[in-house]
């Protein structure tokens, strides 16, 4: 008899005081967690395992005049992007807290931000319906031009092939997904499919494929190298985010109606994460708007719009 695996509620971080808009993880650091909000902060947890408190927040991150929308850790875990309603990015160094620089230049709020493993290209995406790219110090590279509507989310898709030049995929209001050539800045496909407001986008692991995710339900899973459509995942309610677990074949998606976790071979969910919410009535339910897997795949972390970050592990029974 096959084991079955399921995920179950081990703790909660709390210290924010907003909604908990974007989580990252880096295996460089396996027992820290970053999280952005709509406190305009950042914070560092360093992960205890407790079930009373899951982490304890190790510094706050404080400069951004707005709501902090987004954020990413480098490959070595050194250094924290964040991206900003201010209009405005910020890299920041982990250990102290301090801001290394400003990257000024949207003229909207930034939605998105992203770094490629080589921690040398940073990519933005802005309701100003640009995408920029930039370099470490701050500068802006080249503004790439082509969506005609706020741009909500970009992520760069890594590379199996060293040699291959690195590709962002881009997505928002417009309902297309872009795939951009990182070294030409040239777009390399559109991916056309969405019939709604795309809120995520995400590349597997391996960079293989991608999935996108959209305001009406629908999660459609793309072949990178084909640049076509494999199938959609319907998600029954608005998807706010996705996430590849980094080592089962699982997509996890975060909804209005709780967090599925699909199995990409089956096409299935196979659970459907829904914490129990006391004094809340059933419209006013808090809800998950942001997910990140931890390195090992273990424990999956979700921000939720009563500003608690929840810690779902993956358990084992027979």
């Amino acid at each position: 008899m096959s084991k079955k695996e399921f995920l179950v509620l081990r703790g909660t971080l709390k210290g924010h005081n907003g909604w908990v808009t974007s989580l990252a993880t880096s295996p460089a650091l396996p027992n820290i967690l970053l999280s952005g909000s709509r406190d305009k902060t950042l914070i560092t947890w360093k992960l205890t395992g407790d079930e009373q408190q899951f982490g304890v927040p190790v510094r706050s991150f404080k400069g951004h005049s707005h709501i902090v929308q987004d954020c990413t850790l480098t490959l070595n875990g050194k250094f924290a992007l964040s991206a900003s309603w201010d209009k405005t990015l910020r890299l920041w160094n982990v250990e102290t807290g301090d801001c290394i620089n400003r990257f000024v230049g949207h003229k909207s709020d930034v939605m998105s931000v992203s770094i490629d493993t080589s921690d040398t290209q940073i990519v933005s995406a802005s309701r100003d319906k640009t995408v920029k790219v930039w370099n470490t110090h701050g500068d802006c590279v080249v503004t790439l031009l082509g969506h005609n509507d706020w741009v909500s989310h970009a992520r760069i898709a890594p590379k199996e092939n060293a040699d291959e030049p690195p590709c962002v995929i881009t997505a928002g209001m417009d309902k297309v997904v872009k795939v951009w050539n990182l070294s030409s800045f040239t777009i390399e496909a559109d991916f056309i499919g969405h019939n709604n407001y795309v809120n995520s986008v995400r590349p597997s692991p391996d960079g293989s494929i991608f999935a996108s995710a959209c305001k009406d339900g629908q999660i459609i899973l793309w072949n990178l190298n084909e640049r076509a459509a494999m199938y959609t995942l319907d998600a029954k309610d608005e998807v706010f985010a996705v996430a590849f677990s980094p080592n089962r074949y699982w997509l996890t998606a975060a909804t209005a109606d709780g967090i599925k976790i699909f199995d990409l071979q089956q096409r299935t969910v196979v659970d459907d994460l829904k914490p129990e919410f006391v004094g809340y009535s059933k419209a006013q339910e808090p809800y998950a708007i942001s997910l990140v897997w931890s390195a090992d795949g273990q424990t999956l972390f979700a921000g939720y719009t009563d500003n608690v970050i929840r810690a779902w592990q993956v358990m084992t029974a027979n």
